[in-house]
């Protein structure tokens, strides 16, 4: 680990965010680093070695999910009667992060709930390292190894007197306590079935050596979910290179939808170092609630999809599901184990339950002469068997140009079942007037050339979800000759179209 230089990254990057929103900027420089640097240069000046790192192994029960009332002690045969654990069933160690308070955070309870919800007989453990977590931040990254180690200790002492398989055992580690089980799981004599790396910690991991942090050798299978990188405005809270068989980006990874980014910098600028919990609270805590989410709603888990960038999957790109090319989010996750690490990509809501439903529309625009491109703002209804979702923004990646197939990510909150109608309407932007753009509009959907040489043709959607294709096209071409919103019906041209061949004009 590199001590002297975490504490400037960590506290370097989060003024790399202030910069973007100038308000701030003077006010979060005072009170981060002239009042917190100073007391930290001085603890590294002074270590003291003698500090000894321990962890305790509190087996809750469901119904005390809060409580610590039994722990499970290595070398201690009789501990496993007492606490009733059952050396059959699935055993989770949650592994909680960096703390301030020296206490647990209320999702540990939430977590616990949950998976006695979803494993009615497993063995839940919260890992207590509270000892070490609570230290200035470069001192729990480092002591993450000797905890790590003496969790792997423990494993051995378990799969030694219960003779349980190490597949049943599932490590659950947050921020900090996720590189805590990558350790656990690389010290262990045997490999544990599965780590879970909710939003790994990033200041002193990002980049490092796969022996250095969590990594798809710790288990038989790590799956991780990402929610607060550094793709966050230069914020390097959660680690940002995939480091699991399987990474998942929520929202790309970065800000997560209902997050106050300028709320939490205001609490830093106003309280320093004792505010930045709850600045990270919210999008880096996203990823427990990710999880318990999955466990809860296990019927509405969300999918998430293999994509090559987050800008490809923000163009719709990324839907398939054939050859495991989709996965469930969460606790659901089919086992992928590959050479090479699969990162995939997932839209969310604001709150539980985050799942989202993805379509990719697919827009070819043709015309016979060069044209300027255009760069109109546009919004979709979306009309099906269960539902409607009206009014959503259809986000423009780059400007439209004729003579090429666009594709764009809708999605809706809820489930409006099998497409059957959709709405677009046009609003005038970037200087076009009122009567430029009804007139536009209106030769395109009529494909009347004579007019207007570019021509709008039909419209492909894809369903991430049910992995539906269909084609839809103008309704009526004649009755919209005069509004800005078009209505779009199924037709039954195939789905895959050449798009080489001459484009046929839609008819009256």
């Amino acid at each position: 680990m590199k001590a002297c230089r975490v504490p400037l990254v960590y506290f370097v990057v989060l003024s790399a965010a202030v910069q973007h929103v100038t308000s701030l900027e003077e006010k979060l420089a005072d009170s981060v680093f002239g009042n917190v640097l100073d007391p930290l240069k001085d603890l590294f000046d002074d270590k003291d070695d003698s500090h000894h790192t321990v962890a305790k192994f509190s087996l809750r029960k469901p119904s005390h999910p809060d409580d610590d009332l039994c722990y499970v002690v290595p070398g201690e045969y009789e501990s496993l009667a007492n606490c009733t654990f059952n050396s059959t069933s699935k055993t989770f160690l949650i592994i909680h992060g960096w703390t301030l308070s020296g206490m647990f955070e209320s999702w540990v309870a939430k977590l616990v709930s949950a998976l006695y919800k979803r494993e009615q007989m497993a063995n839940v453990i919260v890992v207590d390292w509270l000892a070490s977590a609570q230290n200035h931040y470069v001192v729990a990254a480092q002591n993450t190894k000797a905890v790590g180690q003496e969790i792997a200790r423990f494993i051995d002492w378990i799969e030694e007197t219960t003779n349980m398989p190490l597949e049943n055992i599932h490590l659950i580690g947050y921020s900090l306590g996720a590189h805590v089980a990558g350790f656990a799981g690389s010290h262990a004599n045997n490999k544990v079935g599965r780590i879970t790396g909710l939003d790994p910690a990033g200041p002193d991991f990002e980049g490092e050596h796969a022996h250095r942090r969590l990594s798809p050798d710790d288990a038989h299978f790590v799956d991780v979910l990402h929610t607060f990188t550094r793709g966050s405005l230069g914020l390097s809270i959660g680690i940002q290179q995939p480091v699991g068989h399987v990474d998942i980006y929520p929202n790309g990874g970065s800000f997560q939808p209902g997050c106050n980014l300028r709320g939490a910098l205001e609490k830093i600028a106003n309280f320093g170092i004792f505010a930045i919990t709850d600045a990270v609270k919210c999008e880096h805590e996203r990823s427990i609630h990710l999880f318990i989410d999955s466990l809860l709603n296990d019927q509405e888990a969300a999918k998430a999809y293999r994509c090559g960038s987050n800008d490809m999957f923000d163009r719709g790109m990324c839907l398939s599901c054939r050859k495991s090319r989709c996965n469930t989010v969460g606790y659901s996750i089919s086992k992928v184990r590959k050479p090479r690490n699969v990162q995939m990509y997932t839209k969310t809501r604001a709150s539980m339950p985050f799942r989202v439903y993805h379509y990719q529309l697919k827009i070819h625009f043709t015309s016979k002469v060069d044209r300027s491109e255009m760069e109109p703002s546009i919004t979709v209804s979306l009309f099906g068997t269960k539902g409607e979702a009206e009014n959503l923004e259809l986000k423009l990646k780059e400007k439209i140009a004729p003579n090429k197939t666009h594709s764009f990510l809708l999605v809706t909150e809820k489930d409006i079942g099998d497409l059957l109608m959709l709405k677009f309407r046009w609003e005038e932007t970037n200087g076009w007037s009122a009567s430029s753009m009804l007139k536009m509009v209106s030769s395109w959907w009529s494909g009347d050339t004579d007019s207007n040489d570019v021509e709008v043709h039909k419209i492909r959607i894809r369903a991430g979800e049910t992995q539906q294709k269909l084609v839809f096209c103008v309704k009526d071409p004649a009755a919209q000759s005069l509004t800005q919103e078009v209505t779009f019906v199924k037709c039954n041209d195939p789905w895959r179209a050449n798009l080489k061949q001459t484009p046929k004009r839609v008819k009256h």
